[in-house]
């Protein structure tokens, strides 16, 4: 939901300026650190701050910041993404796919079919903006039309994040050196607490906890998945999220999935995993190199979801139970 300026002036600095950067550049042009007094609202600050030194009278220092904020979310909503459409192209064969496929911000659609079908092409005609230059002739619209470099470069030339199931770390610096690294190069006014937030979200994510002082290169695949879905929810800007088979990864795919839609991603997720599959809003189905299907989850999938994560809970608490050493005897059978 769109908020007033009248409502921003009164919210924390920190969750107004994580929400639109561009109001750092208002408070610095007054000489207000978003930093130093990030838990304070902007009116109560500017109130406390004297005219002369606030370079305007408070009433006019409102009246530009209203002014300056409606510029602002004027160009948000410009540049907003409210649907992401894969045009209909054709198979391997070169006869024409079945239908097209519209995906929207706060969804989740799954691509299913057999290996070597071709679900990581279309997440790759997405990922490169295809525009029926890729074998598929696909065409990747934004908002209805063909992205240009304007709408590029208002997400930082950033629109995709992807996550795969094989993701190494080269660098040698621990986790929140890493982390605090990426919140600076996307000029956050509060990198510090981005960084607390991502880690204490990827430790929920992941099988085993790890702290901030860990190095990269020392996590497991499964924590290296949960810090990058973490990362991609909470620091990264891009607003679409593809995610290439990670139901081995060890994460928690439910609470995963749950972060990225809390942040209005737009996700798209190839998988095998019915518990995946099941939680997803649609499926789009490859066969031979082409969308063949879009199939809605409808309600008796939904229950038959319900019985599936009854049985992954058993799982999940098997293997806790012998990663931690424990024999059972045979009266506990």
């Amino acid at each position: 939901m769109t908020r007033t300026p009248e409502q921003l002036l009164r919210e924390p600095l920190a969750e107004v300026v994580a929400a639109f950067p561009m109001i750092g550049d208002f408070l610095d042009a007054h000489g207000i650190s978003g930093a130093e007094n990030a838990q304070d609202s902007l009116h109560a600050l500017a109130v406390r701050i004297p005219e002369e030194e606030l370079g305007t009278p408070h009433a006019e220092f409102f009246e530009n910041f209203s002014v300056f904020l409606e510029a602002v979310l004027e160009t948000q909503s410009e540049n907003e993404i409210r649907t992401l459409e894969v045009t209909a192209g054709c198979d391997k064969s070169g006869a024409p796919e079945n239908c097209s496929l519209v995906l929207k911000p706060g969804e989740v659609t799954c691509i299913v079919g057999p290996t070597g079908s071709g679900k990581s092409r279309l997440l790759a005609d997405i990922e490169w903006l295809a525009d029926r230059d890729t074998p598929t002739r696909r065409t990747v619209l934004l908002n209805g039309s063909r992205p240009d470099d304007s709408f590029k470069s208002a997400h930082g030339g950033k629109l995709v994040a992807q996550i795969t199931q094989n993701m190494n770390f080269v660098l040698d610096m621990s986790v929140q050196d890493f982390l605090l690294m990426h919140a600076q190069s996307r000029y956050l006014e509060d990198a510090e607490s981005k960084v607390r937030e991502v880690i204490a979200a990827a430790n929920e994510l992941a099988g085993e906890p790890f702290a901030p002082d860990t190095p990269v290169t020392f996590l497991s695949g499964g924590q290296s998945r949960a810090l990058m879905i973490a990362d991609v929810a909470i620091i990264a800007q891009a607003p679409i999220v593809l995610i290439d088979e990670i139901e081995n990864a060890g994460t928690d795919k439910r609470k995963a999935l749950e972060l990225l839609i809390s942040r209005e991603k737009i996700i798209l997720m190839a998988t095998h995993d019915p518990l995946l599959i099941l939680q997803a809003d649609r499926r789009v189905v490859i066969r031979n190199g082409g969308m063949a299907d879009i199939i809605q989850t409808n309600e008796h999938e939904k229950q038959l979801l319900q019985q599936l994560e009854k049985m992954d809970a058993a799982m999940h608490e098997a293997r806790a139970f012998f990663r931690a050493g424990k024999s059972m005897k045979s009266s506990e059978l």
